[in-house]
């Protein structure tokens, strides 16, 4: 299969090793230059690109079946979506549709969950609202921070789920499960002063819209 991969940092280069290991064809990186990403992909011979914050069609190789995203900020448009055969797909640590947005671990942690998750989904034009491929969950452990977490659970776990679905899409087999939007939940970045200092009680969860 014919793969554009865009992400940065330990999930983007591992992702990327995953790939090559199952002998898909990358045709393309796109990470921020210096990345971890980037450099694994200019090692294995890869193309890189830096597209920045906006992913367009004309960033996309053409015969790409699948982009794959892997701790990805940038906005993936619907042309560059439709350019791919199967369209996108990207992991979020979380259980979808639950902790919608670029934080979730931290508010994870911060609400005090006593479970977690990660989800490979297929991307439209709604932030983490696309149709679930593969889902698995883990416990949060009395004294986890959002960084323990990452390492010890949702990072492989992302690694993990992405091979799945991987393999699925090989095989033709397209799960897509549609999310459930009376449970889900959207927090904002948690880089805000007064968020960060605010007491789990306290978190603002606002509950997005089912248009």
């Amino acid at each position: 299969m014919r793969v554009m991969l865009i992400g940065q940092k330990w999930l983007g280069a591992g992702a990327l090793a995953l790939l090559l290991e199952k002998g898909h064809d990358v045709a393309s990186v796109a990470a921020p230059v210096g990345d971890r990403l980037h450099l694994a992909a200019v090692a294995a011979g890869v193309p890189v690109a830096d597209p920045g914050r906006i992913l367009a069609a004309s960033w996309v190789p053409p015969g790409t079946d699948l982009i794959v995203a892997a701790h990805s900020h940038s906005y993936i448009t619907g042309g560059a979506r439709r350019v791919a055969r199967f369209g996108a797909i990207g992991y979020h640590p979380s259980l979808l549709p639950r902790h919608r947005g670029r934080d979730a671990v931290r508010w994870t942690i911060h609400m005090r969950d006593q479970f977690a998750g990660g989800t490979v989904y297929w991307m439209n034009d709604r932030a983490d609202g696309g149709p679930i491929a593969a889902q698995d969950w883990c416990h949060v452990r009395d004294g986890d921070t959002a960084d323990s977490l990452w390492r010890r659970d949702l990072g492989p776990m992302g690694l993990r789920l992405l091979g799945r679905v991987l393999d699925d899409v090989t095989a033709g087999r397209l799960v897509m499960a549609p999310q459930d939007e009376a449970l889900a939940t959207w927090e904002p970045a948690f880089d805000r002063a007064a968020l960060s200092a605010a007491s789990p009680a306290a978190a603002p969860a606002r509950r997005e819209s089912a248009v």
